[in-house]
């Protein structure tokens, strides 16, 4: 009896030991799926949240608001003026929408397209919509606490920049040949 609790014990530990199986990996040369971003329904949505964006000036800051009239943070700027536009529902948190969106050449830049800044020694801890003409509207903590228009080439944030993204749909704008951005 003894022996055979043994060998049942060691036939348990063994299973449990015993790596799962690898998952099958696509064949050299087959076309990989690309993430699925969130994305609004036309370019022409990206467009009218720079402008809605504008209009948002001088609000007041408040941490983890996202109301206009009760103040905005920046992922709470970004996140409110997206739902309004486009109907999408962004989360609130800059690391986190940037995992939800494209990534986008800095150079591709166009009205609407999110940059975001490490200011919090991690990066995409702040975000901002893009207006064109290197400036974007943000929802800072500090300098004032209200919204406001800054250009990407002001030292401060040009040494922070983390890199930008869009919510435009693919069909529109192609994959951006970012380092380690898929490809389509």
């Amino acid at each position: 009896m003894r022996r055979a609790a043994a060998l049942l014990l060691v036939w348990l530990v063994a299973g449990c030991a015993t790596r799962p199986p690898e998952p099958a990996r696509p064949e050299p040369g087959a076309a990989v799926p690309a993430p699925s971003y969130i994305a609004a329904a036309s370019q022409d949505a990206l467009t009218e949240a720079a402008l809605y964006a504008l209009a948002l000036v001088d609000r007041h800051y408040r941490y983890g608001g996202r109301n206009p009239d009760s103040g905005l943070d920046c992922s709470g700027m970004v996140s409110h003026i997206y739902e309004n536009v486009a109907g999408l529902r962004l989360p609130h948190n800059a690391a986190q929408i940037a995992a939800a969106t494209r990534p986008v050449e800095r150079a591709a830049l166009q009205p609407g397209d999110l940059v975001f800044f490490n200011t919090q020694g991690r990066a995409y801890s702040h975000v901002g919509l893009y207006l064109g003409e290197n400036r974007f509207v943000h929802a800072p903590s500090s300098s004032g606490k209200y919204v406001k228009v800054e250009s990407l080439d002001k030292p401060y944030f040009a040494s922070r920049y983390n890199g930008a993204r869009t919510l435009a749909p693919a069909f529109e704008r192609p994959y951006a040949a970012v380092p380690g951005a898929p490809r389509r």
